[in-house]
C-alpha cells in the first residue's frame, strides 16, 4: 500500500517548466500520525524563490490574455455584427471565466487531497481521476498525458499563427516601399525561418526575459497607435450589420475562444502568487483580469469593425494606412513582438520532446541533437503557415480544434469527475451545466473547423491557380 501511494504521487510531478514551478515538491505523506494532524494546506508548503503579488499576478494573466487575440477581435465581429458579437463575447467571456474557476478550484482542493503544494493544467486533470470516482482512477495517467501532449500540440499551432502573422506584417509594409518586389505571402512566412531557428536555439528561459520585456513596451506602443486609427473619424455604426448570417458566426465563436482563452498560463500564476488564496473570489485576481479584457475585446472589436466593417483583416494592425509611416511602423514593430514571443512559446513543445530524450542511456551528440530537433520543429511550423497563409482562417481553425477543447471541454469534464462523488449541487446542476458548457464546445469544435478548412482550402486552391498563371 505504500509503495502504491508513492508511486501515485510520482506519477503526478510537474512536467512542463512552463506551466509549474519547478521548486516545488510533493510533500505526500503516509505516516499515521498525519491522521491526527490539521488538514494539510498547500499554500503553507509553496516555497517560491520569488512570489508574486496579487498585483502582479492579475498583471501576468492580463499579459497572457492581451496578445494577437486582441487585435483579431474586429474580425470577429466582422462574423457576428454589432450586436452580436457585443452579446457573444460577453457570454464566451463568461463561459471563459467560469472554466477556469472549475479548473483553479478543483486543483486547489486536489493538492490538499494528494498533499501536494501546487500542479499543473495536466497534473490536475490527471489527479482528478486519480482521486475521482472508483471506475475511472485507473484512467489518471493517461489522461495527465494525454493532456500533455495537447497541451504541445495546441502550442505548436499557435506558432503556426505566429508565423502567418509575422509574414503578413511584413508583405503589408514592403509591398508599399518595394513595389518592384512584391513577394508573396508564402515566400514572407519562408523568410521567417532563419530568424525563428536562431532565436529557438535559446535553451535557457532566462535569456529570453530582456527580450519579453522589450515585447511588453513595444505591444502598449501598437495598442496606442492601433487605438489612435480605429476610433479616427468612425463612420456611421448604421453602415455596419447588426448581427450577420448565422453561417458566420462559427467563426466569431473560435476566433473569441482563440483570443480570450489563456487556460496554458492560468496555473502558472496561481501557483506563483504569494498569496494564491487572492486568485478566485470577489474581486479576486481571475474576475479582475477577465472583466479588464471583456471589456476591452468588446471594444476593440466593436470600434475596429465600425472602422473598416467587412474589410477589416486577421489582425487589425494590417488595416492600418499604408502611406503613413507612423501605421506601416506600428505592423512591423507587433512582428517583432509576435517574434519574440515565438521563442517563448516554442518552449512548450520542446519541454515535452526534451522529456522523451531523457530516456536515452547517453548524452552522446546532446548538441547536434538539440540543434536539429529545434530546426525540425521551427521549420514545420513555416512550412504548415506557408501552406495556410490566410491568418483569419487559421485563428479561427486553431480556436475550434484545440482552445475550445483545452480551455472548455477538459474544464467541464475536470470539474464533472472530481465533483462525481463529492457533490454535484441541487438537482444535479453541474451536470447540466457542465454538459451545455461542453455542447459548445463540440460546436465551437466542428462548425468552426469546418468553415475554417473550407476557407483554408478556397484560398489555397486560389494562390496556387495564381502561382499557376504566373
Amino acid at each position: 500500500m505504500t509503495q502504491e501511494k508513492k508511486q501515485i504521487s510520482e506519477n503526478f510531478n510537474s512536467t512542463a517548466n512552463l506551466t509549474t514551478n519547478a521548486q516545488f515538491q510533493s510533500t505526500f505523506s503516509i505516516s499515521s500520525k498525519d491522521v491526527n494532524e490539521k488538514p494539510y494546506n498547500p499554500f503553507e508548503h509553496r516555497q517560491l524563490e520569488h512570489p508574486n503579488s496579487t498585483f502582479g499576478s492579475t498583471l501576468h494573466l492580463l499579459k497572457a490574455c492581451l496578445g494577437t487575440g486582441i487585435l483579431a477581435m474586429p474580425a470577429a465581429f466582422k462574423n457576428s455584427g454589432l450586436a452580436g458579437g457585443v452579446v457573444g463575447t460577453l457570454l464566451a467571456g463568461l463561459i471563459c471565466t467560469h472554466t477556469v474557476h472549475a479548473l483553479v478550484r478543483a486543483s486547489q482542493e486536489l493538492c490538499v487531497i494528494a498533499k501536494k503544494p501546487s500542479m499543473g493544467f495536466a497534473e490536475t486533470c490527471g489527479a482528478a481521476f486519480t482521486h475521482g470516482p472508483k471506475p475511472f482512477r485507473s484512467w489518471g495517467s493517461t489522461v495527465k498525458v494525454v493532456i500533455d501532449y495537447s497541451m504541445a500540440i495546441t502550442y505548436f499551432s499557435v506558432l503556426c499563427v505566429y508565423v502567418v502573422f509575422i509574414g503578413s506584417s511584413f508583405k503589408e509594409v514592403l509591398d508599399v516601399y518595394l513595389p518592384d518586389l512584391q513577394l508573396s505571402i508564402q515566400t514572407y512566412c519562408a523568410l521567417t525561418l532563419v530568424p525563428l531557428v536562431i532565436i529557438c536555439q535559446i535553451r535557457n528561459l532566462k535569456y529570453l526575459v530582456p527580450f519579453s520585456a522589450i515585447a511588453n513596451v513595444l505591444i502598449v506602443i501598437v495598442f496606442a497607435i492601433t487605438l489612435y486609427y480605429v476610433f479616427a473619424d468612425l463612420p456611421p455604426i448604421s453602415e455596419r450589420e447588426t448581427v450577420s448570417k448565422i453561417s458566420q458566426w462559427p467563426l466569431f465563436l473560435s476566433t473569441v475562444i482563440f483570443a480570450m482563452e489563456g487556460i496554458g498560463v492560468v496555473m502558472p500564476v496561481e501557483n506563483e502568487m504569494a498569496r494564491p488564496q487572492k486568485f478566485l473570489g470577489c474581486p479576486g485576481v481571475l474576475n479582475t483580469a477577465m472583466i479588464i479584457v471583456i471589456t476591452l475585446y468588446g471594444i476593440v472589436g466593436f470600434f475596429g469593425y465600425v472602422q473598416y466593417g467587412n474589410d477589416v483583416k486577421g489582425s487589425v494592425t494590417l488595416n492600418l494606412p499604408q502611406d503613413e509611416i507612423m501605421a506601416q511602423s506600428a505592423k512591423l514593430i507587433m512582428a517583432i513582438v509576435i517574434y519574440f514571443s515565438y521563442a517563448l512559446q516554442f518552449y512548450v513543445p520542446m519541454e515535452m520532446i526534451n522529456r522523451l530524450l531523457q530516456n536515452r542511456s547517453s548524452n552522446k551528440y546532446e548538441n547536434v541533437i538539440q540543434i536539429s530537433i529545434r530546426t525540425v520543429v521551427v521549420t514545420l511550423t513555416v512550412a504548415i503557415a506557408a501552406a495556410f497563409p490566410n491568418l483569419e482562417m487559421v485563428i479561427s481553425f486553431v480556436g475550434a480544434i484545440f482552445f475550445s477543447t483545452l480551455g472548455l471541454f477538459i474544464p467541464a469534464v475536470i470539474d464533472t469527475v472530481f465533483l462525481w462523488d463529492r457533490g454535484l449541487g441541487r438537482f444535479n446542476y453541474v451536470v447540466f451545466k457542465n454538459a451545455i458548457i461542453a455542447i459548445i464546445s463540440i460546436i465551437a469544435l466542428v462548425s468552426g473547423s469546418y468553415v475554417s478548412v473550407l476557407g483554408m482550402i478556397a484560398d489555397f486552391s486560389e494562390h496556387s491557380h495564381q502561382n499557376t498563371t504566373v
